[in-house]
């Protein structure tokens, strides 16, 4: 535990002020999250698709800056980006204290979608920068222990003020994002490498496009790691509104099973990260889709309480696994000066199906129910498990096979050290 502890201190000011900022964050955030679809359920009269096309919208804005978000993050520095990402989420929650009509949660949900797609691949580039390649596992792994203490924390808190006043929810988050934002400006310095000797940032012709062509393996890695992102999207939406069908309070059940989670990973993922550093990452992250999809089938079909734990504990498991070990190679296969651009682009594996994701697989849970769906949703983890595998093995395969001097090695070589 000495040694633990002695490993995470060499950390600097960067790290500990994003993980702080990042569990303040993800506990306003876990306050509101098991409530939302149920407050615009209500809200539409029990509709069922209305509240997911209006959930579906908020990563729009985020798909359309992933082309462009994390390469302002490159060209213009990290800092300014997070703030100005931070202040806009803040703002968003802000309004939310001073609507009331559906439309208009429509409207700032699209605006808030903008932010975490600009902020997430300007902070994660940061990590890079900052975090030699083989301890960023354990960072991003730290980081996302953070957002589990949100987890942890937040839904049986927001299921407390909720229910006292629903308005209080959004002011308290609007807090946190703007304290964050005031620590990222007081304490946390720019980055970003590459900087001229007048320190200035590199001009737009320094920062490369990532061509299709040139950057194969990063569309690949994203478009296999689509079907996680669409698992946590039903997670999200779809989960509660099947938890409400075949339990009466689904509310707190749906509560309990997500502070389970959350627990579980702030207590062993840090740990879980250390002892799995130096696995290939084509069998952890292959591990973590077979469970994954054993999730999928045990939450559409579980009809009892301990059962779901279960099935909670397996989901804990795959994503202590999964999610560090998909982040961390994104890390290392990004060459320096492209760090928020791969980051922004490998965020689309969330923003894609939080748009398309509930409206589609809303439309197998309203005609073929929550089992049909979730299946679905197994059997697209189950074939791309195995796709992921090979595209990095093979990857891998080539990097040593065809070992290049270091002024012609492919922008992709970085991933050898994965």
């Amino acid at each position: 535990m000495k040694r633990f502890f002695a490993s995470l201190s060499q950390y600097n000011a960067v790290i500990w002020i994003r993980v702080f900022g990042t569990a303040l964050c993800a506990t306003t955030t876990f306050m509101l999250r098991p409530f939302f679809v149920f407050y615009l359920s209500d809200k539409l009269n029990g509709s069922i698709l209305l509240p997911l096309l209006i959930v579906g919208l908020q990563p729009l804005a985020g798909i359309l800056l992933s082309f462009w978000g994390g390469g302002i993050a490159d060209r213009y520095g990290r800092k300014p980006v997070m703030l100005f990402a931070l202040l806009i989420q803040g703002a968003c929650m802000l309004g939310f204290v001073f609507t009331d009509q559906v439309w208009e949660f429509a409207v700032l949900s699209v605006i808030n979608g903008m932010g975490m797609p600009m902020f997430l691949p300007a902070a994660n580039a940061q990590v890079a920068d900052v975090v030699p390649p083989e301890k960023r596992g354990e960072v991003f792994a730290l980081i996302h222990t953070a957002i589990n203490v949100g987890g942890a924390v937040g839904p049986l808190l927001g299921l407390l003020i909720y229910s006292w006043n629903q308005s209080t929810v959004f002011s308290v988050s609007a807090a946190s994002f703007l304290l964050f934002a005031m620590l990222v400006w007081w304490k946390v310095p720019e980055t970003v490498p590459a900087r001229s000797a007048e320190g200035s940032l590199p001009q737009k012709s320094a920062i490369p496009k990532v061509t299709f062509r040139d950057h194969r393996l990063l569309y690949w890695f994203t478009l296999f790691t689509l079907p996680v992102g669409v698992l946590y999207s039903q997670v999200e939406t779809t989960f509660p509104l099947h938890l409400k069908e075949h339990f009466a309070n689904a509310s707190s059940l749906f509560a309990i099973l997500m502070t389970i989670n959350s627990v579980v990973v702030v207590a062993a993922m840090v740990w879980v990260a250390k002892k799995t550093e130096r696995r290939t990452p084509q069998m952890m992250i292959l591990l973590s889709y077979v469970l994954f999809a054993v999730v999928g089938v045990g939450y559409g079909f579980a009809r009892h309480f301990y059962i779901l734990i279960l099935i909670e504990l397996i989901f804990t498991v795959a994503e202590i696994i999964g999610m560090t070990h998909l982040q961390k190679y994104v890390s290392v296969i990004a060459p320096a000066n492209m760090r928020g651009k791969y980051n922004a682009i490998f965020g689309m594996y969330m923003s894609i199906p939080k748009l398309l994701s509930p409206l589609l697989f809303g439309l197998l849970f309203e005609y073929y129910g929550g089992g049909v769906m979730f299946s679905a949703v197994a059997l697209l983890l189950l074939l791309a498990g195995p796709a992921q595998f090979r595209l990095i093995q093979n990857h891998r395969k080539r990097e040593d096979a065809v070992p290049l001097p270091a002024d012609k090695k492919p922008v992709l070589a970085e991933a050898s050290q994965g």
